[in-house]
């Protein structure tokens, strides 16, 4: 399936914030608040600095992922890559690159995938740049997260599917599957019969209804969609895991640590301007029973506790996850990223590797018939990111068959009630005023005027109007991102399994711009 690529500078967009275009523009202003710039040259220093810093149970690691993958579905494809990965994890020589992403519902949005897809990629021109070490991509799971209402739903072919199920409370991803029937019947009639539709709806049958809950369901969707790259996903939810972090969780407890060194960071990130993203509590750890619930003090009961009833927050998370992998990149959005700026004094206080934070890719997906739209319609692609009224007010301007613009009428009256002004005044200064009232009211009738002509042109462009608006909404759906808001089944339809490795063979994480995939 051959594709065409291009490319737009993320900051034309006007999707991304100033904090997040610094970060990828190497303003001198944020250098202090990360250890190395994303591109490959700092890897180098990178793995240096992991072997200095960072002390990794590898062994303890290689143990509870072979368990995990133990659960996965005997008629799961292949995993061999994948475990052939997990054993390169017990050596020295080998590091991973890691993204984390919530437990949503046949993988939310599609940037979910691209994520993935970039750090699959980056692991692979790692190893192409250092030959002498491996490189391990790792998704971690968030199966601790308890927002049930962030996973539920997905958004398809203009619909909204969602996931009833009113007891749900606690880690999402101890959630039983059971209830899951319903949505997946529910998918089937909008996806059809098409042979891409049976595969899906098999492969999402196969994921949550022969597993029971919900991070075994995500291990075993994720791995069908990527195993075939060797894709290594970990659930942190592991009380193994967790009493080699015991030490941080319960100094975090007992003496506020981290509060006061993100709250430090902070204080000195809005010197330049920059606003909090995540705000640290004095105890940034849960209690995970049935429930998730915020630990508030540090009692005896509370220090006490099992390793497998304490829970990070999202401060100590990004802790937790470097402590326990041997990882020199992660791979996260614009919203990551900016809170991972807030970190850097809590890894050094704790002795462990800060990673390059390497912004993942941003993709738009498109197809001849649309690009063909878009000429015939004399636009360009970054046409689209503009505002709907200011693009449809160019278009009719430019393509009237008459000039509406009464930009220079309005500039002649002005300049007539100027010299009237001028007038007048050497006789009566108390004239001013009228003469100003009369002008405004002149401008507001030419303004009048100025409306009912653009409103007539577009009446006469109405079916051009409506390619635009149709277009905006295929690149832009509820005025965001594509990747933030539709879900991928809606290409696998169109394109089946090549969808995803022509993505792949399209994405760059190091190249950091908007790419535009025009697919076949």
């Amino acid at each position: 399936m051959p594709y065409k690529k291009s490319q737009i500078d993320l900051s034309l967009t006007g999707q991304f914030s100033q904090l997040f275009i610094d970060y990828v523009n190497a303003d001198p202003k944020l250098k202090s608040f990360y250890s190395f710039t994303p591109d490959l040259l700092s890897f180098k220093d990178a793995i240096a600095s992991n072997k200095r810093v960072q002390t990794t149970d590898r062994k303890l690691l290689h143990d509870v992922l072979s368990d995990q993958y133990n659960r996965i579905n005997a008629e799961s494809s292949d995993v061999k890559k994948t475990k052939s990965n997990i054993d390169l994890l017990l050596d020295e020589n080998t590091f991973t690159v890691c993204t984390g992403h919530q437990l949503c519902l046949f993988t939310g949005p599609l940037y979910f995938i691209y994520k993935i897809l970039s750090t699959i990629t980056l692991s692979e021109k790692l190893k192409e740049k250092y030959p002498e070490y491996n490189f391990v991509p790792v998704y971690w799971m968030a199966s601790e997260d308890h927002d049930f209402e962030e996973i539920k739903s997905i958004h398809l072919f203009g619909k909204t599917l969602n996931w009833d199920n009113p007891s749900a409370k606690g880690a999402v991803g101890r959630l039983s599957t059971s209830s899951l029937n319903g949505i997946i019947n529910e998918l089937s009639g909008i996806l059809g019969e098409s042979s891409n539709a049976k595969e899906l709806i098999s492969l999402f049958e196969n994921a949550y209804l022969k597993h029971d809950t919900l991070a075994d369901a995500t291990r075993f969707l994720v791995h069908e969609l990527f195993g075939s790259y060797g894709l290594v996903i970990i659930d942190p939810d592991d009380r193994r895991l967790k009493a080699g972090f015991i030490d941080i969780i319960r100094d975090d407890i007992s003496n506020q640590t981290n509060f006061k060194l993100v709250n430090d960071t902070i204080s000195s990130l809005s010197k330049i301007g920059v606003k909090a993203q995540v705000n640290p509590r004095e105890i940034n750890v849960f209690r995970l029973t049935d429930d998730r619930t915020r630990i508030e003090s540090a009692s005896t009961e509370v220090l006490e506790l099992p390793e497998e009833d304490y829970s990070p927050n999202v401060v100590l998370r990004p802790l937790y996850q470097q402590k326990i992998l041997p990882n020199i990149a992660y791979v996260g959005g614009p919203g990551e990223i900016a809170y991972w700026l807030e970190y850097k004094a809590m890894f050094e206080h704790h002795r462990i590797m800060f990673p390059v934070l390497v912004p993942r890719d941003f993709i738009l997906i498109t197809d001849e018939k649309t690009t063909q739209q878009i000429d015939k319609l004399g636009l360009e692609l970054m046409d689209l990111f503009k505002e709907t009224e200011h693009l449809v007010k160019e278009y009719v301007a430019k393509h009237s068959s008459a000039e509406i613009s009464l930009k220079d009428q309005e500039e002649g009256i002005i300049k007539v009630y100027n010299e009237i002004i001028g007038k007048v005044t050497g006789v009566d200064q108390t004239l001013r005023g009228s003469v100003e009232a009369e002008l405004q009211k002149t401008l507001s009738s030419l303004k009048n005027i100025g409306s009912k002509l653009l409103r007539a042109e577009k009446q006469k462009q109405e079916t051009s109007i409506n390619q635009i608006k149709k277009l905006k909404d295929k690149f832009l759906p509820e005025g965001t991102l594509q990747e933030r808001y539709e879900n991928f089944s809606s290409f696998y339809l169109k394109y089946g399994k090549q969808f995803i490795s022509e993505v792949k063979v399209a994405a760059d994480p190091l190249e950091i711009e908007m790419k535009i995939l025009e697919l076949s």
